[in-house]
């Protein structure tokens, strides 16, 4: 079996510190009141926390310094990078408030990190599990926090840009972080050959759209994401209802769904027909003046 260069085996902690970079730089521009840059370096480091653990697995590079190190890396870029941005650009009027509410959020972060190495060794979890994140992961966290900065720079100060908003927003963020929600994790999800044609055209457009509209880009995306959440939701819960379609392709997976749909939708049709012809047949008994049963009072006169 062929061993990975050294070389090369250093090119995914490479890629960790080059988002370790774009982090601090984002606390840079932040410091120097450039916030369209601050948004921009931390969008940079999310792009290359999704690449350095991609890479190191198909590189076979994993190793434990590597994990540490991405750790480390996300907890500055994703966590005090984005609090500190958002503390002086739109929580500094009040800074005792403001200041607890930037603390909240990137000790939030620090806590979800946590949480996510260990989950990464937990035997007890069912094998579905790999298809989900336990609560918003951090660069989407931090991106989300980001969204009043956002709007703001896009369309001018509103209700969004005041500082309960943004104070409100940065908490719910982090609340969604360290939550339980389960959300899609994008390692997982295949896409089929006849997929691959429009998915490329859809990224082209999709890189056209941050090339011209950045700003309004990222908050479109950031909204999609966020739609996404319901429909995670449900299909980690309906996962959890059904083991029998844990280790089945897609396809499979996805007749295992119709086959249910089907029949929840037939048992009640089924069970109001019935209902409807067995009330057809039942007729009410005639009673005289007196409320009695014509039909009781006649087999009492047959008894005797």
């Amino acid at each position: 079996m062929a061993r990975t260069a050294p070389g090369v085996r250093l090119l995914p902690n490479a890629i960790t510190i080059l988002a370790l970079c774009a982090g601090l730089s984002a606390v840079m521009f932040a410091l120097r009141g450039q916030p369209n840059a601050a948004i921009a370096a931390t969008a940079v480091a999310a792009l290359l926390d999704g690449l350095d653990g991609r890479l190191a697995r198909l590189l076979d590079a994993t190793s434990k310094i590597g994990a540490e190190l991405d750790s480390l890396s996300d907890n500055v870029s994703f966590g005090v990078a984005p609090a500190l941005t958002l503390y002086v650009w739109g929580l500094h009027d009040t800074p005792n408030y403001g200041w607890v509410v930037a603390l909240v959020f990137a000790m939030c972060m620090t806590l979800r990190l946590a949480r996510f190495n260990t989950l990464l060794v937990d035997p007890d979890q069912p094998p579905f599990a790999k298809e989900f994140f336990v609560g918003v992961p951090a660069p989407a966290a931090a991106l989300l926090a980001l969204m009043p900065l956002m709007a703001a720079l896009q369309f001018g100060d509103g209700w969004w840009s005041s500082e309960p908003a943004v104070a409100a927003w940065m908490i719910a963020c982090a609340a969604l972080a360290i939550s339980r929600v389960p959300t899609l994790s994008l390692k997982t999800i295949k896409v089929s050959p006849k997929a691959v044609a429009p998915l490329l055209v859809l990224v082209g457009v999709l890189a056209a759209a941050v090339i011209v509209y950045p700003l309004g880009a990222l908050i479109v995306a950031m909204a999609v994401y966020l739609g996404h959440v319901p429909y995670a939701v449900y299909r980690h819960r309906w996962l959890a209802r059904h083991p029998e379609a844990w280790d089945v392709p897609p396809k499979e997976r996805r007749a295992i769904r119709r086959r249910h749909g089907r029949r929840l939708a037939v048992r009640p049709a089924l069970r109001g027909r019935v209902t409807a012809g067995a009330l057809r047949g039942v007729r009410e008994p005639r009673r005289d003046q007196a409320g009695r049963d014509v039909r009781e009072g006649r087999r009492s006169e047959n008894q005797r």
